[in-house]
């Protein structure tokens, strides 16, 4: 088959197309014919040997896909890479049919960036209706999902964009104000003032100044779900303001839920339901040809794309 291969940690440019052997079905897992090949941050980070988890090289990077198993179903499936391929092999606990009225660009939105959207807004932020959140990067693929799912739930949603366009994205989703993220300067003021005081939640992915000036939005017993760190700075968080507003700073990371047997079928079980009533509308983004990986990678650092990513190994 044919996939992308990473040989060494560098930049777009280690992403490879080659022919590799099938990958092997194994007991518990399902061999899928992938028809789409979710893009993710978490990629860049894989690609960079900053990701979570280490990783071995040779690899196929890729941590979602949809497509078909060999007895015909059409599934949306997790995986702990391999997914930039024409074949994965998937375990069936992170594995879920696609309905017939659910689209494959649709589907691939749902798995790791609508789980996580979903999780860090009621897992991890444990935001309730009536409350305000702040969402960075909302016309991304987490961002544009947590939106509308902040929303539906009757959430105030303050939204961080980097450009004009995005930031229109993000008012056509349902955010109640949309802020740009492109300079720190006076962030936490410019969200206090459009949230009408300090907000109850956060979820930040940034890192650096932009964590801090967050923070400082938060109002005492308010919530941070942290999930990534864009900027490269890691940094500490100041706890003496964690103290002083008795703020909770929780990370979160998806496949921690993998092996939840309730956590990420009941996500994906009301996302796909919101899917197919309209009340939830994924932000399809660009699709790339397996063999310009590179390119999307590019892409995606450069933050010129919106909405969901993926490479497409089939139309």
């Amino acid at each position: 088959m044919r996939a992308i291969t990473m040989r060494q940690f560098g930049g777009p440019e280690v992403l490879e197309l080659a022919e590799v052997p099938d990958p092997q079905p194994r007991a518990g897992h399902l061999l899928v014919n992938v028809t789409r090949a979710g893009i993710n941050y978490a990629d860049v980070h894989v690609r960079g040997n900053t990701y979570l988890a280490p990783i071995e090289l040779p690899y196929i990077p890729g941590n979602e896909v949809v497509g078909t198993t060999e007895d015909g179903r059409r599934v949306v499936a997790l995986t702990m890479g391999g997914g930039y391929a024409e074949k994965a092999v998937v375990h069936r606990r992170v594995a879920w049919d696609i309905p017939d009225d659910v689209t494959d660009d649709q589907a691939a939105a749902l798995a790791l960036q609508g789980n996580t959207a979903w999780h860090l807004l009621f897992t991890a932020a444990q935001l309730t209706g009536g409350q305000s959140v702040v969402i960075p990067a909302a016309a991304g693929g987490v961002g544009s999902i947590a939106v509308q799912l902040a929303k539906r739930m009757g959430a105030k949603v303050i939204a961080l964009a980097s450009t004009e366009a995005k930031r229109q994205l993000a008012k056509g989703l349902g955010a109640d104000a949309v802020l740009d993220s492109s300079t720190t300067d006076g962030l936490t003021e410019r969200i206090l003032d459009a949230a009408g005081g300090p907000v109850h939640a956060a979820l930040e992915m940034t890192g650096g100044q932009t964590l801090r000036a967050t923070l400082a939005a938060v109002a005492p017993r308010g919530r941070v779900a942290v999930y990534g760190y864009a900027s490269g700075e890691t940094g500490a968080v100041p706890t003496q303001l964690l103290m002083e507003k008795s703020v909770t700073v929780s990370g979160f990371w998806l496949p921690h839920l993998y092996s939840d047997r309730n956590a990420l079928p009941t996500s994906m079980k009301a996302l796909t339901a919101a899917v197919r009533s309209g009340d939830l509308r994924p932000v399809i983004g660009a699709s790339y040809p397996l063999a310009e990986a590179a390119q999307a990678h590019r892409d995606l650092a450069a933050r010129t794309q919106t909405g969901k990513l993926v490479l497409a190994t089939a139309p």
